[in-house]
């Protein structure tokens, strides 16, 4: 491949596997310089997004496995740096980064299994408000690309003595400055104790309600990474007041599970995001027999061919849905009856570390399109009918 020009050299390394593109980083200097480009990073990963490919499930607690998606089969233990630490869990994934923790969701660890690397993060204490006790904290992993920096959003919610009133602490962390921000509070209440928020566009998302004492959890409120702003997602007419919701990212778009009762859930998905009547009901499912609860349904992933859509059920089991056939396949994992805290991972090269600094000019010039990109961004938002909260 010396032969070939640079960009179709790029061309056929952002179709392989990482653990191969590692291997090839020893083959040159130029391909070193190649794979470890930012450009090539990006284009590699937008690749395994857009093609259903380099892609398993990650699970367990204290001691993780991978499992590959197109096999689920061979579960394989990964040698995740915190193994050796007890209470440490697996909260959320993103483009490849996955964040484990433990004491309190105080010890952070950021950690790529494609490349094995980690970075420990500071610690950052959360500050607990006068006559309040915390009740649930809950993360939220993603890619910010108006300042092209990976953050952590880390919500802390707390109750009154009365069980009516709550506050909130939100803290961001960049991957790029390596520092925790305090933000502004979040002014919903989160019914769902401990669920991980979901990243689409570049905004993560937790369904809400707007008190404690609300019989159903009926909103879906996103922060955006980059303008770090809250808003409503706006909601189809056709979602019933009566039905459990909750929310996940599946291909390109937003999705949404409406469940009742615990006997059926409807899938539905924003084929526009921003869009209200974009809503689309996606299929249908009933309980399978073999389910005790099925309060909880969460989509996964498409198989390689869009055909199947993988979806965790209650207990953590694992079920292919043929869209066209509209059956349910139980997969069977070897030594594996259910899987716990079942999250999709996608290999990526993407890199843990940024020195912060940036040349004085530059920085204010970036400064001043970032400003630019966001006003842009905001009004974009504002035209589609999202609500900000202020």
């Amino acid at each position: 491949m010396s032969d070939l020009p640079m960009d179709v050299t790029a061309d056929i390394l952002s179709r392989l596997p990482v653990k191969s593109l590692l291997r090839f980083r020893c083959a040159s200097k130029p391909w070193c310089a190649l794979i470890d480009s930012p450009d090539f990073i990006k284009s590699h990963l937008n690749r395994s997004i857009e093609t259903n490919t380099n892609r398993s499930i990650i699970f367990g607690v204290e001691d993780l496995y991978s499992i590959d998606l197109n096999s689920l089969d061979n579960a394989v233990e990964l040698d995740n740096p915190m193994k050796n630490d007890e209470g440490t869990s697996l909260v959320v994934s993103f483009d490849g980064l996955v964040v484990l923790c433990k004491n309190i969701y105080e010890d952070v660890t950021l950690w790529n299994p494609s490349t094995r690397k980690h970075r420990k993060l500071p610690v950052s204490k959360v500050r607990f408000p006068p006559g309040f006790r915390i009740i649930v904290i809950v993360f939220g992993l993603g890619y910010d690309s108006v300042n092209d920096d990976y953050k952590l959003v880390r919500m802390a919610q707390f109750e009154g003595k009365d069980y009516d009133s709550f506050d909130s602490e939100v803290e961001i962390y960049s991957v790029k400055s390596n520092t925790w921000r305090r933000v502004q509070d979040f002014p919903y209440y989160f019914p769902l104790q401990g669920s991980p928020g979901v990243t689409f566009n570049g905004a993560v998302h937790w369904v809400v309600t707007r008190k404690p004492k609300s019989d159903t959890a009926n909103l879906i409120a996103a922060f955006d990474l980059g303008l770090e702003e809250y808003r409503l997602v706006p909601q189809s007419d056709f979602f019933d007041e009566n039905g459990y919701l909750n929310v996940a990212a599946l291909g390109d778009c937003l999705c949404v599970v409406c469940n009742y009762g615990g006997v059926r859930a409807d899938i539905w998905v924003m084929k526009e995001y921003g869009v209200k009547e974009s809503w689309t009901k996606l299929f249908a499912i009933a309980k399978p027999s073999v389910i005790r609860s099925f309060f909880y349904v969460s989509p996964l992933a498409y198989s390689m061919s869009c055909g199947e859509v993988l979806l965790k059920l209650g207990g953590g089991r694992l079920f292919w849905y043929d869209i066209r056939k509209k059956t349910l396949k139980k997969i069977q994992i070897r030594g594996w009856e259910s899987l716990v805290r079942a999250n999709l991972c996608v290999e990526s090269l993407v890199r843990l570390h940024g020195d912060g600094k940036k040349d004085g000019k530059k920085q204010q010039a970036q400064k001043k399109t970032m400003k630019q990109n966001s006003r842009k961004k905001k009004d974009d938002f504002l035209s589609k009918g999202f609500k900000l909260v202020l």
